[in-house]
């Protein structure tokens, strides 16, 4: 059990040991499916096809047409070669256009869909008594230990009390895979464990999310966990935001920054300190010292030295030592560092 205000930032490097893409690999693939020019031709490709029918059902609703859709999308594969983020691309053209936030936004929600169906965390498990995700080698198993571990079952929704989660990917793995781990670890049924991470899991996606699990109430349009084939994809469209959109919303940036402000620990799973992410965790400086704990994986000593001035500025921590990054994977840092977090 986490026994100490721990507050975890999920960036896309962590979600590449369950197979899903990382920032510049799903705007390559949004990029591909808008590559609008092969339409018609023996070289279309399905998402092509499946992104211009859902412009040409959306387009009308959205208060524009099918082709200055079809060349909003362009517009993203244009601008796909000078960046490395659909998050980039879309804080680019801010509100300058309408039509290509509209295309940008439902690209995320086709392939969030599409990645959390081809991930290796699948909808259940494939034999009773196991997991959805097989294999201990993932950051989703070694939290959903250190969550659990030596609980009473009779305090079980006390396992979340001590933590937060910023979660700056668009799926909803954590929220799916949780439940799953819970029920195993506390003998309850699915039901009742979805129930209790529905209600005691403090998580918040900065860039949104393709709606929610139809057992999470209340918080946005309900979409199953790799659904194809939703009912509207312009709803699930309205689930994300831009940096912008949440920078104006002072409530929202109040919440972010509580989340940060309340973790006596700090860490950073996968999370690649872009300028416009870290800038969204820290609208000012930290005073109370936290132990900050941070995996990178493949980097140089000039990083991990950008990495730790980044963090020491505005955490406002004085202890160097306070501050760890190991180069290392998202699973790696929570398993050597296990019995620390449960202290």
């Amino acid at each position: 059990m986490i026994r100490t205000e721990t507050t975890l930032v999920i960036g896309a490097g962590a979600n590449c040991e369950i197979e899903m893409p990382d920032g510049a690999e799903l705007l390559n693939r949004i990029a591909a499916g808008f590559d609008f020019d092969r339409l018609g031709s023996q070289v279309q490709t399905r998402d092509m096809v499946a992104l211009a029918a859902i412009f040409e059902e959306c387009a009308e609703r959205l208060g524009t047409t099918y082709e200055a859709m079809l060349e909003a999308g362009r517009t993203i594969k244009q601008a796909s070669r000078v960046t490395t983020s659909i998050d980039a691309v879309l804080e680019q053209y801010g509100s300058d256009n309408a039509n290509v936030i509209a295309a940008g936004k439902i690209a995320l929600a086709y392939y969030t869909l599409q990645n959390e169906a081809k991930s290796t965390l699948a909808v259940e498990p494939r034999d009773a008594g196991e997991l959805p995700l097989r294999g201990t080698e993932n950051w989703l198993f070694q939290l959903g230990q250190l969550i659990t571990k030596g609980v009473p079952r009779a305090q079980a929704e006390t396992c979340f009390d001590k933590l937060s989660i910023v979660c700056f990917n668009y799926d909803r793995a954590i929220e799916h895979y949780l439940p799953w781990v819970v029920s195993m670890a506390f003998g309850m049924d699915l039901e009742e464990a979805r129930m209790l991470v529905g209600t005691h899991l403090r998580i918040v996606h900065p860039y949104g999310s393709p709606g929610t699990l139809p057992w999470i109430f209340g918080a946005g349009e309900p979409c199953e966990w790799g659904e194809q084939e939703p009912e509207d994809w312009l709803d699930l469209a309205k689930g994300f935001y831009t940096a912008s959109e949440r920078s104006r919303d002072k409530r929202f940036s109040s919440f972010l920054m509580a989340e940060i402000a309340s973790g006596r620990r700090l860490g950073f799973l996968g999370f690649g300190f872009d300028p416009m992410n870290t800038s969204m965790l820290f609208d000012r400086v930290l005073d109370h010292d936290p132990d900050v704990m941070v995996a990178l994986t493949d980097v140089g000593e000039g990083t991990k030295k950008a990495v730790h001035y980044l963090l020491k500025r505005n955490t406002g921590v004085r202890d160097p030592d306070l501050i760890t990054i190991e180069d290392c994977k998202a699973y790696k840092l929570l398993q050597d560092n296990g019995l620390f977090l449960e202290t």
